[in-house]
């Protein structure tokens, strides 16, 4: 992990690259010098919480944004490497690829379900969509009393503010996404 000195620099440098802004012009939207600019975006310098905050309105950004990791570019999952959350003994298994954000609004999972599984899910409060990719397999989604067949490469799209129901009905194994967009 990074210090929080690096982190500042690498930031500030990033955001005044990306406006195109020299240090005369940074000075002059923040009132922080521009030899104070400078050693800070070199790591030479760790700034004071007001200075912080002049940079910050003076550029127009969130405070966190200075001061916040940058999430990489690039994010890779892999199965083998995540730990399922498990239910009915096993048959049903979850494995969170991407937990809620909320600057996103949305999760993804990948689910397992083996031969004969049934998962009943409550309703989920507020305006929440759920979206199923099927992978392998087939799947049965119920929404009150109505039932959709899935096969391997179908998807839907479905309201999720009241009960629905997850079924294997086949003899083999089946796998799906789900994506859980909260608007």
């Amino acid at each position: 992990m990074k210090s929080i000195q690096t982190q500042i620099a690498e930031n500030l440098k990033t955001i005044r690259k990306l406006r195109g802004y020299s240090y005369d012009q940074l000075a002059s939207l923040t009132g922080v010098s521009k030899g104070m600019l400078s050693q800070i975006e070199k790591g030479e310098s760790s700034p004071t919480v007001n200075t912080l905050w002049k940079i910050a309105n003076g550029l127009q950004v969130s405070f966190s944004s200075l001061v916040e990791e940058n999430k990489p570019a690039v994010s890779v999952v892999r199965l083998h490497e995540k730990n399922a959350v498990m239910e009915e003994d096993e048959q049903f298994q979850v494995y969170p690829y991407y937990p809620f954000d909320s600057s996103k609004k949305f999760e993804i999972y990948y689910i397992e379900m083996k031969p004969g599984c049934v998962h009943i899910s409550e309703s989920h409060h507020g305006n929440v969509e759920e979206y199923v990719l099927v992978c392998e397999g087939e799947t049965t989604v119920s929404i009150q009393e109505v039932s959709y067949v899935l096969k391997k490469g179908d998807s839907m799209r479905f309201q999720a503010s009241q009960t629905h129901t997850y079924v294997n009905h086949t003899n083999g194994f089946t796998s799906f996404y789900l994506l859980i967009y909260y608007s």
